[in-house]
């Protein structure tokens, strides 16, 4: 191995049974109000027997009763821990569905991934970028892969990251397509629910740093104790930048 490659060996996460694990709980939220561009309108000029007709709203910051929707919860760093889980369906699945990315935000494990043209008569076309540099403010979006797809159907594609887990979609037909994944090297990540609540369950007992990342306001992370059988608390506020 060069010594990249054992760098990378020595932090490579080991799957194993957790015994008496705990979990770490909490709810990410947004205060203030939330600024002009969280939500854009962008005209649709293709395809509007199914994509619709008028203007898409794309709602970037998605604030309900003070939750903050689309927000990415993760442990940092763990080394060992629980298996993972297989994905619904039995695979990770990006769905073009009526000119929208279903879902528009989802936690993928490294490996293959189907792209799926549910809408026929409809050329969509995924662009997929690694973001590097979201911690450091700086994103630089190197590309994936970028196809298009003129007829329905799937077709499989790997999905493999360099430098960073976090992840932007769009679609090069369509522009006002979007979407985001994070394909992190541990299966501790979970996107929040509807109402911004988030658990990441069968933890080892340990110490850990624990971040959330909205792929429009950033990251902010907290530190956390984790004991076997109990529950750790751990909450995020996110403001307008």
């Amino acid at each position: 191995l060069v010594a990249g490659d054992a760098d990378a060996a020595k932090s490579k996460y080991k799957e194993g049974s957790v015994s008496n694990g705990g979990s770490i709980a909490g709810k990410v939220t947004f205060t203030g109000a939330v600024p002009a561009d969280g939500v854009e309108k962008i005209l649709i000029t293709k395809n509007p027997e199914v994509c619709g007709t008028g203007e898409r709203e794309v709602t970037w910051i998605d604030v309900k009763d003070g939750a903050l929707r689309g927000t990415f919860v993760f442990i940092d760093k763990i080394k060992t821990g629980k298996k993972w889980g297989k994905p619904k369906g039995g695979a990770y699945l990006i769905n073009q569905e009526k000119c929208r990315f279903r879902p528009w935000a989802q936690v993928i494990q490294p490996g293959d991934v189907i792209i799926r043209n549910s809408d026929k008569g409809v050329l969509h076309n995924i662009n997929t970028r690694e973001m590097i540099g979201v911690e450091k403010k700086r994103v630089v979006k190197r590309t994936m892969f970028n196809f298009g797809q003129p007829d329905p159907g799937d077709i499989k594609q790997e999905v493999k990251t360099r430098r960073s887990s976090y992840i932007a979609i769009n679609c090069e037909a369509h522009n006002f397509m979007f979407g985001y994944m994070m394909a992190p090297k541990n299966p501790y990540a979970v996107v929040v629910g509807d109402d911004g609540s988030f658990t990441l369950s069968n933890v080892p007992a340990g110490k850990y740093k624990v971040k959330a990342w909205h792929p429009r306001l950033g990251v902010i992370k907290t530190k956390v104790t984790v004991k076997g059988g109990a529950k750790t608390d751990a909450n995020f506020a996110f403001s307008a930048k």
